[in-house]
């Protein structure tokens, strides 16, 4: 076993998966240098799971190649898996055990000397704020603790690439926040982190680079700001006082806007990109006084990730036509390359 290349973290080439008709992943290509974290975002479905797990070695894809620090996914997994750690959209930990034993079983597992697997237990359950309930049955811990124990096993191997599906889904803002403080110490000291997550301030927030993924193949990739760019400029926001008027309003304020405004009928609030600055809030009010319509707020605010992620998977629903193949994506230089 030879390292294979080892001039970035994950070198992900053309990876395809397919169950039956459908195809899970039509040939996704990145590259994510050592040190730096990388959102996956993506609606459900659109393949990040599986894309993830197929760089973890736990299922095997139909074609493609990747490596992880440097080893080849297909020939050297026992090394890919001795190099990484993965935390799973659900905890995965054994409710019926402490949570020292929890830990302690992982470094059973990789084989550890034992007087080493007692060290590195309490190194992590200091790490993690979790030495006061360490001798506690792990079932009777709250979701954050569960979260940060199951980050805590992760993490037991001192991995260099660390995969993160959906690792705060379920937690309350305080525990999401702690655990981003972690994630962010954990890059610092330079650990790599794939991140799949279905919170998009989360991306922005710890992402230095971010690839949005559709119908298993990547529609776009960049930095936070510069897919942000890519929507034009700042958005206009209104919330109609009326429920009943959302529709009438989006209808209203359509000609100002380059697209179709996004609607969100449940909650009467009508989004629209503000192509023309700050003159589209004083024409947007000048039409619903004379329309007389009632409004509780309007605001004009720059973009965010969450209005990209509209932008970019607004007609990706399962009838839409498929997303554009990865040789067609723009995005940023040294991030992702498309001839790997």
């Amino acid at each position: 076993m030879t390292l294979v290349n080892n001039a970035a973290a994950v070198i992900a080439e053309n990876i395809t998966k397919s169950y039956g008709s459908v195809h899970a992943l039509s040939g996704v290509s990145l590259t994510i240098p050592y040190g730096t974290v990388l959102g996956l975002l993506g609606p459900n479905g659109a393949g990040k799971t599986t894309f993830v797990r197929a760089l973890t070695t736990l299922l095997k894809p139909d074609s493609g190649r990747a490596i992880i620090a440097g080893y080849d996914i297909a020939t050297d997994g026992d090394m890919v898996r001795s190099v990484i750690g993965l935390t799973g959209q659900f905890a995965a930990i054994d409710e019926y055990l402490t949570g020292r034993e929890n830990i302690e079983l992982v470094g059973k597992l990789y084989h550890w000397p034992r007087a080493a697997i007692k060290t590195r237990a309490i190194e992590l359950l200091e790490k993690f704020d979790l030495t006061d309930a360490a001798d506690r049955s792990s079932k009777t811990y709250s979701g954050g603790m569960r979260r940060r124990l199951d980050l805590a096993m992760s993490l037991f191997n001192n991995p260099k690439v660390l995969f993160l599906d959906e690792p705060t889904t379920g937690l309350d803002p305080q525990s999401r926040i702690a655990l981003w403080q972690i994630i962010k110490e954990l890059v610092a000291q330079g650990t790599t982190v794939l991140l799949t997550t279905q919170y998009l301030e989360e991306a922005d927030h710890l992402a230095d680079n971010i690839v949005v993924i559709n119908h298993g193949r990547i529609i776009a990739a960049g930095t936070p700001e510069e897919l942000k760019k890519e929507i034009g400029g700042d958005v206009l926001e209104v919330h109609v006082q009326q429920i009943s008027d959302t529709a009438r309003v989006a209808a209203l304020l359509a000609p100002l806007a380059h697209e179709a405004p996004h609607v969100q009928h449940e909650l009467g609030m009508i989004s629209i990109p503000a192509v023309s600055g700050a003159g589209i809030l004083v024409e947007a009010v000048r039409l619903l006084d004379a329309a007389h319509i009632s409004i509780a707020d309007i605001a004009l605010r720059r973009p965010t990730l969450d209005d990209v992620f509209l932008a970019l998977t607004a007609h990706g629903g399962a009838d839409a036509a498929p997303a554009p193949t990865t040789e067609s994506v723009d995005v940023a230089p040294n991030f992702f390359n498309p001839n790997l």
